[in-house]
Parts: structure tokens; sequence; C-alpha cells
């Protein structure tokens, strides 16, 4: 794997796959898929590849971890008909997702570091003498009710039903989820952002567990972020050998 490739040596698919630990068949479908340039034949039929054949291998393999299978099987693909503009559009969409990635993130703690921490330690199966009806809940929030029902079907609160009344009741875990909602919203967060902080809080019963999943969350935006850049290496060198 380590051993340098001489521009004229000829390579068979099984060269190619055991310094990648790849099987035959990976390769060739890597080829059929327009991964690989078009391999020459023998006249008895079999595939033969050479050197720009295992930096192409090389530059698409660097490409997945940052990009993923698919977007490094387009990217690869544009190269092989002959866009490469296509393959430039193509890695700016990840570096823009990555981007909305990392800003997404800090919305989140921006959101966490702004609620208050009380407001989110109870308990999601605590219920009791702190009950609420809706009404009363709507005007201690300084909201109309109907708002609350909104946020129901938005999944941001979830009240049980008083079996005899109908009525919706709220537990402090549900008061919890209200006062988490009302203060994302005058913070300007979507309801569509907001439902899955409020259910990773009822999940980690708190912020404290989220911190970890925040510090993990940031660790593999840094690796992505990496590997893109390990990429776009491999295939700058893999396109400088085509030209």
């Amino acid at each position: 794997m380590g051993q340098k490739l001489q521009s004229g040596e000829r390579l068979r698919p099984v060269d190619l796959a055991r310094r990648h630990g790849l099987s035959t068949q990976a390769v060739r479908n890597y080829e059929e898929a327009g991964i690989l340039p078009a391999a020459r034949r023998t006249p008895h039929g079999y595939r033969t590849y050479t050197p720009l054949h295992a930096e192409a291998l090389r530059a698409f393999l660097a490409l997945v971890p940052g990009h993923g299978h698919r977007m490094a099987t387009s990217i690869m693909r544009s190269v092989h008909q002959g866009t490469p503009e296509e393959a430039f559009r193509l890695i700016d969409e990840s570096h823009a997702q990555l981007l909305d990635d990392r800003r997404t993130l800090r919305a989140v703690e921006r959101a966490l570091r702004d609620l208050d921490p009380a407001v989110v330690s109870v308990p999601s199966e605590v219920s009791g003498s702190a009950d609420r009806f809706i009404g009363p809940l709507a005007k201690d929030l300084g909201i109309r009710p109907a708002t609350l029902r909104k946020w129901e079907r938005a999944g941001l609160v979830r009240p049980r039903r008083d079996p005899q009344t109908g009525y919706r009741v709220y537990g402090q875990a549900d008061v919890r989820d209200a006062r988490m909602a009302h203060q994302l919203r005058r913070g300007g967060y979507l309801l569509e952002q907001i439902a899955p902080l409020i259910d990773q809080v009822r999940t980690a019963h708190g912020l404290e567990p989220l911190e970890a999943a925040l510090r993990d969350w940031h660790g593999r935006l840094s690796v992505r972020g990496r590997a893109m850049l390990a990429g776009a290496a491999e295939l700058e060198a893999y396109l400088r050998r085509r030209e």
C-alpha cells in the first residue's frame, strides 16, 4: 500500500482492492458507478487499471468521510463526465450544509444558555398538586389559550385529559415545557426548532446531560470539517494527475 506506483504500471482489480481493504467486486462496482474512469480490457476481456485509477479510488475514499458516500459518488462521477464545475458545486453544497449544521448547533447552545435551569429540571413524570388548567397557565405566561393548543399540536406540550371533564391538565413537566417554549419563542425560535430541543430536555431530564451531547456534536462537526480538507487535497492531486 505504501509502494509508489509507476505511471505505466498495469493493475488488476485485486491490486486496487488489496491496497484499500476492498473486495474486487467493490472495485468493479465503483467503476460501473462512475467513481473510477473506465478500465481498459485485455483481449480476453479482463479489466486492467492504471495508477490513475488508484488515485481516483484514493480520492473517492478520502471524500467519503466528509461528504458521505452518495455525495462523494456524485462528485467523482461529475469529474469523469467532464463536468468538474458540477463537482465543485457539489463540494460547495456540502460545505454549506456543514456551515448550516454549525449555525444550528450555536442556536441550540444559545437557546439552552437563555433558559432558566430551574425551569428545565423538573422530571417528566412529575405531576400532582401543581397541576394547572389551560386558562390559568395561559394567563400566567401572558399568552392566549389558543397558543397553548397550537403548541400542543406541534408537540411542544403534552397535557393529559381529565377523565371526567375532558379538560386539559398540565402537570409540572408540562408547565416546564410550556415555559421553555414561551422563552424560546420570545427569542425568535420557530416551533419546528423548539420541538426537538424540548424533546431532548425531556429525555435527558435537564440541561446537564445535554452538555455531553453538545460536546460530541462539536467534535463530530470538527472531524467532518477536517475530513473535507483531506478529501479536497486528494481530489486536487487526482485532478492534477488527470490534466
